[in-house]
């Protein structure tokens, strides 16, 4: 799929980027969001999508760039743009969603050990 390199209105522009983040917030389970993602980006763009997520992860927990570039098959310059990203809200939001699931998995984990389950 091609895009055009013409400029959209920039009312439109607003509008039907406002459109694609209510269908993004409308969708309910981790499942339907994966599969919105897997039938709305081609595979090279949702594979560039999450590594970035997880180059972002990665650092924040303090990974290597050597350790995130091995792994994870990025140049140190997406490692290098993603660092400067990350001091943007969306980052910061998504490293905080990310980091409040791995608690609650902790968690949950440890309360399962707990009451033997």
């Amino acid at each position: 799929m091609r895009v055009s390199s013409s400029k959209v209105n920039d009312i439109l522009k607003n509008q039907i980027s406002k459109t694609l983040a209510q269908v993004v917030a409308d969708i309910k389970t981790p499942q339907e969001s994966h599969q919105f993602l897997q039938d709305f980006f081609t595979q090279a763009e949702f594979e560039s999508f999450s590594k970035r997520l997880a180059v972002a992860y990665w650092l924040k927990k303090g990974r290597s760039y050597t350790n995130i570039k091995n792994n994870l098959k990025v140049s140190s310059a997406t490692i290098a743009d993603v660092a400067n990203m990350m001091k943007k809200k969306g980052f910061e939001l998504a490293i905080k969603k990310l980091e409040a699931e791995e608690w609650a998995n902790q968690w949950a984990d440890k309360i399962k050990k707990f009451v033997g389950k």
